[in-house]
């Protein structure tokens, strides 16, 4: 949502966009300390708290490159590469595991 805009959720997008610009400072800070910062940045995610919205979710991903709503598993998954040796040259970056919908959605 960071890139997106959204009426009615100023804050909650500005919120989303602070987070990114932080990643990239602290990555900046830190980073010379063997410190990595990223943020992984999830989609329309189906979770046990908002499964009455399965039907909204979908809506929202049928127009997207996966076409599909990302799930918990799929975020774990990105987590698990970006804490790894294999993203060890991984700093300040956002990683954006969303079903391709801040792709294709206009911001």
């Amino acid at each position: 949502m960071a890139r997106v805009g959204n009426p009615f959720a100023a804050m909650y997008t500005a919120s989303k966009a602070a987070l990114e610009q932080l990643t990239r400072a602290w990555a900046a800070e830190y980073g010379h300390r063997g410190v990595r910062v990223n943020t992984v940045s999830p989609g329309a995610t189906l979770t046990p708290g908002n499964e009455e919205a399965l039907a909204v979710l979908e809506a929202m991903t049928a127009v997207t490159p996966a076409g599909k709503v990302v799930l918990p598993d799929d975020i774990a998954q990105g987590v698990l590469f970006v804490v790894s040796d294999r993203a060890a040259l991984m700093h300040g970056a956002t990683l954006d595991i969303d079903g391709g919908i801040s792709a294709t959605r206009p911001g």
